[in-house]
């Protein structure tokens, strides 16, 4: 299961002083932005959270492949990471409540798609459009808040909109399963279409519109050259899975998406406007940041990506218990992130990202005792409990890290990038994983052998990251911030 958690930079958000007018947004007004940007973002959250829950039986009724299945989910964050730098930046060249409703428009059409699609390579391209349109909301929901809300405000709002994500957080899997359960794979689908109308008709009725005057040029060879990058790399690894590393199929959409990796480097260094400025990256902290992302978000993408299938599949688990089993997860993340971002704050990242992704490689290490039993308590609930704990830890600090790692003007564009970087983390460890699953156990991926692998293999990954974080950062990898400026992590 794929949660979608508050991915780095998320958590912090830019206060231009042009973007606020406080005689322009009233304060009805405002509530109103507030129920969009909570409504978009549960949207994308529980789209995230349910699909993968109901990802088994998915691949049961359409009678699709792993790799078939992985697609249904490849698909949706192939889309979602090559296009959202640049639907943020459309936001604020084209008016961020006219692209907002336009990424509502698109999620619920493409939903509508995916609940009525008759066979796998339908469903796969309705999921792609729904990555498209989670491309401009993802993006959108703090960029409408930090727009209407002055910075007395802000900070409530952000907090708002923080517990109610959390709470959809919390409660999508269980939903999603219920819904699963008692209807079909293709109610979680249908439930986000009046989600998205709603949406629509709150912003384009009661939401001001907003731009940035000084915005940048929306990137379109950037973004095209990381959808080929990024699509070449996946395809040739999910065919991988099936062919070998060795074939032909593999070989060469892996080595196109290198190159088209290649010219995506180059066109970016000599863009004078680029989606993606590679001059960040000279910043150790935030490019051991964006490092340690890789690692930890891709740790995690493959756990919650498999576990469902064994505990479906394997152990004969409803999808409501499925979605259940994750929520001890959730639940630490939702309650402990606050303090330890007050603790990260005091004593430095170098510590917390250190500490917490060593915790989480250790709870995915609790998996390797996966014995065939399929006891929830003693197998299953020690791992998912120990690795909500590490990610508890290193989730808030980690925003702060990337959002300290340079001065003010650069937050839109640091956030973005560690936000991006969090789901290409997910995509790729989900098609590297699938081969691992693939060769452990041929024919029955979904097996505890299988598991274990995954489970290993991440593990490795997270304590990567805790190793990044030990070498590349300082005891303060923290700058002070611009006069006037509120953050809110």
């Amino acid at each position: 299961m794929k949660l979608r958690i508050l991915s780095p930079g998320e958590g912090s958000v830019k206060l231009r002083r042009r973007w606020y007018d406080p005689g322009v947004t009233s304060p009805s007004a405002r509530r109103w932005v507030l129920a969009a940007a909570i409504l978009g973002s549960t949207m994308a959250i529980l789209d995230g959270t349910v699909v993968n829950v109901a990802l088994p039986v998915m691949q049961t009724k359409l009678s699709a492949t792993l790799s078939g299945a992985q697609w249904v989910v490849e698909s949706y964050l192939l889309m979602l990471s090559s296009l959202i730098l640049a639907g943020g930046a459309l936001g604020d060249r084209l008016g961020r409540s006219r692209v907002f409703a336009a990424g509502a428009i698109v999620f619920g059409l493409a939903s509508a798609a995916c609940g009525v699609a008759g066979s796998l390579p339908v469903l796969v391209a309705a999921r792609a459009a729904q990555g498209a349109g989670a491309a401009l909301l993802v993006p959108g929901s703090l960029s409408l808040l930090a727009a209407h809300f002055p910075p007395g405000e802000r900070g409530r709002a952000i907090g708002t909109w923080s517990g109610a994500t959390a709470l959809a957080a919390a409660l999508g899997p269980l939903a999603g399963g219920f819904l699963v359960d008692r209807l079909s794979w293709r109610a979680i689908f249908f439930v986000n279409v009046p989600l998205a109308a709603i949406l629509a008709a709150i912003v384009l009725a009661r939401v001001p519109e907003t731009r940035d005057r000084g915005s940048r040029r929306v990137d379109l060879a950037g973004a095209a050259l990381a959808f080929l990058t990024l699509g070449g790399v996946v395809f040739g690894l999910i065919e991988a899975s099936r062919v070998g590393l060795g074939a032909l199929r593999a070989i060469i959409p892996i080595a196109g998406g290198l190159v088209a990796g290649g010219v995506f480097v180059a066109v970016e260094s000599r863009l004078a406007e680029p989606m993606v400025p590679l001059s960040l990256f000279r910043s150790r902290p935030f490019a051991a940041a964006n490092l340690l992302t890789l690692f930890l978000y891709g740790a995690l993408g493959a756990a919650l990506f498999f576990l469902p299938f064994n505990l479906i599949q394997a152990h004969g688990y409803s999808p409501t218990q499925a979605g259940a089993s994750l929520l001890p997860f959730v639940i630490l993340i939702s309650t402990l992130s606050r303090w330890t971002g007050k603790w990260g704050e005091r004593a430095g990242p170098r510590f917390p990202l250190t500490i917490g992704p060593a915790i989480a490689a250790a709870g995915l290490a609790l998996f390797l005792r996966a014995d065939g039993s399929g006891s929830y308590a003693r197998v299953y609930l020690p791992g998912i409990a120990v690795l909500g704990l590490g990610m508890a830890i290193a989730v808030a600090p980690l925003t702060t890290t990337v959002m300290t790692s340079h001065p003010d003007r650069f937050a839109g564009v640091v956030s973005g990038i560690n936000n991006a970087v969090a789901r290409v983390a997910g995509l790729l460890a989900i098609a590297v994983f699938g081969i691992v699953a693939s060769v452990t156990s041929p024919g029955a991926p979904q097996s505890d052998a299988a598991l274990r692998a995954v489970m290993a293999g991440a593990a490795v990954l997270a304590l990567g990251s805790a190793v990044v974080a030990g070498a590349m950062l300082g005891r303060d990898g923290r700058r002070r911030r611009g006069r006037g400026t509120s953050l809110v992590n």
